[in-house]
């Protein structure tokens, strides 16, 4: 029943709400809509098909949890995404957890027979992570022309390992699943693995307990194409790198492709064997920078036209300027500010941007420098910067002039005398005029206070 769904899962966000901070709360998990509870299925709606993948790396444990204690142990979710919504069309997709890579397609084990390898494995590639939405820039050519160059010649590549780092948010993830979607189209029949160094772990742990480890090698030895994440999740587990050390021989001398990612160069990560880390540097090494401005628009725009939605371009520039840290949350605020578009039913516009982009990140408040003034000022008159340097005696001009040392006097550590030096190489003595004119200016004319404040507003953009 609708009505026991929804009760169902504001019983769920009630204890969801306990664990996590109010603008998570308020970003990912607000904008979920319960659709129905029947044969201990909860089906919930959410915006986008980001969304659905978000919530399944980074909360899935704690959705799942809270399920089970709310709902019951049996509880299974399955997520309806609206993919298109003038047509209002959807797809459903399942939970999927966090079972990958061996856990599933692992061979099952007989006494008396060898292991059986499987001829398919379920590479756990996401689709939507392709060459065509990574997008290039300086910070990452390098990185990304090696992948290509990694997919597009399988088996003969000199780019073996092919070890990339950058600090989180910088596209490691996307380009080792386009990577290897890339090698899929190319080689029907390859099989390709992408997993977690933490996953490998859980799984080589789990072999160890249930004494399979023969079998877990076994399974690795037969990828065409092992693609991991966040290698450096291995340091300090001594048995663990021990074994991948053998599977990692094994795949490089049988020209099978190794593509690894780090959160640091591998001569930096604590806690890996020397002999494990000579390996890690004996093919290509590749760094992922943080986006430059141009590669962060061309960031937005990609996954603004993924998600079918429109922002004017102030918004777009906006966002650029002020998300500066992770692609990641780049994306994120794309997703936000749909979802708080719908929600709220107002337009997206730089009122919101700024709203969203607030809740988000820290913003860097602005520099205010002389140039900045001096820019600031001049475009609001639509007057030539040159002209400060001038002897003009235009009221218009030394109007503006006068307002530019008042400004610079006001957010700068600057002298009168450096600022007259600054300003049209003017004296002591004009400065201090200039600031009693425009205070007394400020005090008695509406207009021209009017015009001072709509500078400092532009000012602080």
């Amino acid at each position: 029943m609708r009505n026991d769904c929804i009760n169902l899962w504001k019983d769920c966000l009630s204890v969801i709400k306990d664990n996590v901070p109010e603008a998570t709360f308020t970003t990912w998990f607000s904008p979920i809509v319960p659709l129905s509870f029947t044969n201990d299925i909860l089906v919930v709606q959410v915006p986008s098909q980001f969304f659905y993948e978000y919530l399944e790396e980074k909360f899935i444990d704690l959705i799942q949890k809270t399920l089970h204690r709310v709902i019951g142990p049996n509880t299974k979710l399955m997520y309806r995404i609206v993919v298109e919504n003038t047509t209002h069309t959807t797809v459903d997709l399942d939970s999927i957890g966090k079972s990958a890579g061996y856990e599933k397609n692992k061979p099952k084990s007989n006494a008396n027979k060898s292991p059986q390898i499987l001829t398919e494995v379920d590479s756990q590639l996401r689709p939507n992570y392709n060459f065509d939405n990574f997008s290039e820039g300086i910070s990452n050519r390098l990185a990304r022309t090696a992948g290509l160059t990694v997919a597009e010649s399988l088996g003969t590549s000199p780019f073996n390992p092919l070890f990339l780092y950058g600090q989180p948010g910088v596209g490691k993830t996307h380009l080792l699943h386009a990577i290897g979607n890339r090698i899929e189209e190319l080689n029907p029949g390859k099989r390709v693995l992408y997993i977690s160094a933490y996953l490998f772990l859980v799984q080589y742990t789990d072999a160890v307990r249930n004494n399979t480890v023969n079998d877990f090698i076994n399974f690795y030895q037969h990828i065409d194409a092992l693609l991991i994440d966040d290698i450096q999740q291995l340091a300090g587990k001594t048995g663990t790198q021990n074994t991948f050390f053998h599977i990692f021989n094994y795949l490089h001398q049988s020209r099978k492709q190794l593509v690894l990612s780090c959160d640091t160069q591998p001569v930096l990560v604590q806690g890996l064997e020397d002999r494990l880390l000579n390996r890690f540097i004996c093919g290509l090494t590749a760094e992922l920078n943080k986006p430059d401005l141009e590669l962060r628009k061309k960031i937005l725009k990609n996954k603004i036209r993924q998600e079918g939605a429109h922002f004017p371009e102030a918004v777009i520039t906006y966002i650029a300027e002020n998300v500066t840290e992770s692609i990641r949350d780049l994306e994120g605020v794309i997703v936000s500010l749909a979802a708080r578009s719908i929600i709220d039913d107002h337009e997206i516009d730089l009122e919101l941007a700024q709203l969203v982009v607030s809740n988000t990140v820290k913003i860097k408040k602005k520099e205010i420098t002389v140039e900045w003034i001096r820019e600031v000022v001049c475009n609001h008159f639509s007057l030539d910067q040159q002209l400060f340097s001038t002897k003009s005696r235009k009221r218009e001009i030394v109007q503006a002039r006068q307002i530019a040392m008042y400004l610079v006097r006001k957010y700068t550590a600057f002298s009168s005398s450096k600022i007259g030096e600054l300003l049209g190489k003017k004296d002591h003595a004009t400065v201090l005029h200039a600031l009693k004119t425009v205070r007394d200016l400020m005090d008695i004319d509406l207009s021209f206070r009017n015009n001072v404040n709509r500078i400092e507003e532009k000012l602080q953009v």
